[in-house]
């Protein structure tokens, strides 16, 4: 089964650590990432663009709305995701479990509804 593990983190966490954190955080998602690999689970991911970047749509009385950046201002941003396939939700919580996003955010584990 696959579930999309989705990382909210404060994004202006970022700008406020040293080089040295900033490449700590980098190569433990780099390790996080091969150990999904080579488990072969991993399915897909991205880190995503600052929340500022956004752009929501919604529908009011009938009529589109287009609003720029997130439509939740929220102490953590979705930042990026990763898609897994493996046995159970168990498995799924486990890696999920020791994402670094889970560390310093929150790590939302939701099944993909196939289509």
């Amino acid at each position: 089964m696959q579930y999309l593990l989705a990382l909210y983190l404060d994004e202006s966490a970022w700008g406020t650590m040293t080089p040295e954190q900033q490449q700590q955080g980098a190569a433990a998602y780099a390790a996080y990432t091969e150990a999904l690999t080579k488990a072969g689970v991993y399915k897909g991911g991205n880190r995503l663009q600052p929340s500022a970047s956004a752009t929501t749509l919604r529908t009011t009385s009938g009529k589109m709305q287009v609003l720029d950046g997130p439509f939740a201002d929220t102490k953590e941003q979705l930042a990026g995701y990763y898609l897994i396939e493996v046995a159970n939700l168990d498995a799924a919580m486990a890696w999920a479990g020791r994402c670094p996003a889970a560390q310093h955010g929150i790590v939302e584990v939701r099944a993909i509804w196939a289509m």
